[in-house]
């Protein structure tokens, strides 16, 4: 069985995108990037272990750091799976290997279907905390970026308070992942 694993990069402050949604901090163009690698060192590795992507409206339509180059798209453009997009405003045409849905576990449902035994990869702050809520998710993936945003949309937010237990399965000085304790 699949587990849902939330994903995302977060500057040292605890923001996933800056104000109205920016994530140009994230670009992942660089005057420094290698320009003769191969493309199984440019593949990120945490595609291949991507068998569904279960996100929110407002972060599928979101800013793309990379819009109009040939890192577009999920994954640095990398990504070409199932996704199912949770929405309050179901469109009348879908987008070939889009899925839009308006109820949470079945879009969850749906996704797990998808991935199969890989992982579904939840994207969106307020479908993670959906997730969260309801004992769903499994996992957070957090890579720190070494910036600093000073407002935006937080890794976990939720009026008035709320305790979530994290067990570390793995860490190093860009990434941690963690276990939700339930």
């Amino acid at each position: 069985m699949s587990k849902l694993q939330y994903q995302c990069a977060m500057s040292l402050d605890g923001f996933i995108a800056g104000p109205n949604g920016d994530m140009s901090w994230l670009s992942s163009q660089s005057d420094d990037t290698p320009t003769d690698t191969t493309e199984t060192e440019t593949t990120n590795p945490l595609v291949a272990q991507v068998g569904a992507v279960l996100t929110g409206n407002r972060t599928y339509r979101g800013d793309d750091p990379n819009a109009g180059t040939d890192k577009e798209g999920g994954y640095d453009g990398q990504y070409f799976g199932p996704s199912i997009v949770l929405t309050h405003h179901l469109p009348e045409v879908s987008e070939p290997g889009v899925t839009f849905v308006d109820n949470l576990d079945k879009a969850i449902s749906m996704a797990k279907e998808a991935a199969g035994e890989k992982l579904v990869s939840v994207l969106g702050a307020n479908v993670a905390r959906q997730c969260i809520e309801i004992g769903a998710l499994d996992e957070i993936l957090v890579y720190i970026t070494p910036v600093l945003l000073g407002d935006g949309v937080r890794l976990f937010d939720h009026p008035g308070g709320s305790l979530v237990r994290l067990e570390v399965l793995e860490a190093d000085n860009l990434s941690i992942l963690s276990r939700i304790v339930y």
